[in-house]
């Protein structure tokens, strides 16, 4: 064996239970109340610790152009901050380019991926152009190994409703499964024309631009096209109370729809937009109110929300800063790749959730919707993708503490109840007791299949 991880408290998506697990050549080759530790130079004891899947991120734009600049997080260090909050799977998004292919696109992040990240990786599509026959490059990509694509309702990259409506029925087609940032573009356009000829331009009017029912309605709309084609459908980070609400009514009437929120959605409010530093909270959709909070908690409890994942795409202060006088020059994201798994773990260890609950968001459903079958599980088999977390730890969290390139966090001072304190990505260490282990470039292409 390369290491016997003993004593520890595994975590599945539907049970907990004392066990030892032996991991052989990045696999997981044994779990078992006691395994014989003869001949293993590597034990790892776990006494009084969790034993957890490593999360899966399925929602990050690294390296990503907004504006005349890019996300301050690259591939490496994107990777190596997941890595660090016990994530060993991400997902980033790609935007496809006018007149390219999918696979192109693909290949194209690719070759600015491999070689830098740090733990194992896989992408979407963001599709922009469907002419020209480019809407059939969708099933070449299934086939490639990147069966998610990603539609925008909003931006001036964003597709129309009957481009959309296509994207839907091709997917049905060949199975793909498509996901929404679903916003009303026309009203966010409408009330940011309005309020900054109104001299309304501080961040709280980002907020107020993009306001509950611009969500909710395209969430609403979304939904029907799914359900008219008859198609899965990902909501991709769901804020709002209307949305959910939709996507509850979706479940109950039977058909596959699956709902994504991130962490800041359930930390915070539209508060944040009224602070002084409200720029660094700028994220679309925006924090909303504290009902839609609230929905947002109920719906994991309930089950309807399906993943947690964190949109992950911060910009230093400085650039935050070009929207100080002009709330639609702020550039859109945040991090949050560090502190999704402690944030939901924690979530766990104070009783909001079940420890089983927050590995089914963040790791066991994510491989499943998105077919990556070597993922996702403490299970015979699978890749040793191994969290060791220890819930007796108060971690407060500072930006001097975070392993991004960025220069802020949104998450200062927000304190969590236990904390990882090893990461394993098949089998190899890359972070221990706050620091990084790992090595650029380790991390693989995973190619997923949703059949």
């Amino acid at each position: 064996m390369d290491m016997i991880i003993k004593n520890g408290t595994v975590v599945t998506d539907s049970e907990m239970f004392r066990a030892d697990v032996a991991v052989k050549d990045g696999k997981i080759v044994s779990i078992a109340e006691s395994i014989n530790t003869g001949g293993c130079n590597n034990v790892v004891d776990a006494e009084g610790k969790l034993v957890l899947p490593g999360a899966i991120d399925a929602h990050t734009h690294l390296a990503m152009p907004f504006g005349g600049t890019i996300s301050s997080d690259d591939y490496f260090a994107g990777t190596r901050a997941a890595a660090c909050g016990g994530t060993t799977t991400v997902f980033d998004f790609v935007l496809q380019d006018f007149g390219e292919s999918m696979v192109d696109a693909v290949k194209r992040r690719d070759a600015l991926c491999a070689g830098n990240a740090a733990v194992d990786y896989s992408f979407h599509v963001a599709v922009k152009d469907v002419s020209n026959g480019l809407i059939d490059t969708i099933e070449d990509c299934v086939k490639f190994g990147v069966p998610s694509f990603k539609v925008f309702m909003v931006y001036d990259f964003g597709v129309t409703d009957g481009v959309f409506y296509q994207v839907l029925q091709k997917a049905k087609e060949c199975g793909a499964l498509i996901g929404v940032h679903a916003e009303n573009n026309e009203m966010v356009n409408m009330f940011t024309k309005q309020f900054l000829s109104e001299g309304k331009t501080s961040a709280w009017y980002h907020y107020m631009s993009r306001p509950e029912f611009v969500e909710g309605e395209a969430d609403e709309r979304a939904i029907q096209w799914a359900k008219a084609v008859g198609v899965p459908l990902y909501i991709v980070h769901l804020a709002n109370k209307q949305g959910v609400e939709a996507v509850t009514k979706a479940k109950d009437e039977g058909y596959t729809i699956y709902a994504e929120t991130c962490p800041q959605y359930l930390e915070f409010t539209s508060d944040v937009y009224k602070r002084e530093d409200g720029r660094n909270f700028v994220c679309s959709p925006p924090m909303k109110g504290e009902e839609s909070r609230q929905a947002l908690w109920e719906a994991i409890r309930r089950g309807d929300i399906d993943t947690i994942a964190t949109d992950h795409c911060p910009f230093q202060s400085y650039e935050k800063d070009w929207g100080k006088d002009d709330f639609s020059k702020i550039p859109n994201g945040c991090a949050g790749i560090e502190n999704m798994y402690p944030y939901m773990l924690s979530a766990a260890n104070e009783g909001k959730i079940p420890y089983t609950k927050a590995v089914e968001l963040c790791s066991a459903n994510p491989a499943k919707i998105f077919g990556c079958k070597t993922k996702g599980s403490i299970a015979v088999g699978k890749d040793a993708d191994i969290v060791i977390y220890d819930p007796s730890v108060d971690f407060t969290i500072t930006n001097d503490k975070m392993h991004s390139d960025c220069d802020h966090t949104i998450w200062e001072g927000v304190k969590v109840h236990g904390y990882p304190v090893k990461t394993y990505s098949r089998g190899k260490l890359v972070y221990e007791n706050g620091g990084f282990r790992g090595e650029k470039g380790w991390g693989k292409f995973i190619k997923c299949s949703l059949i």
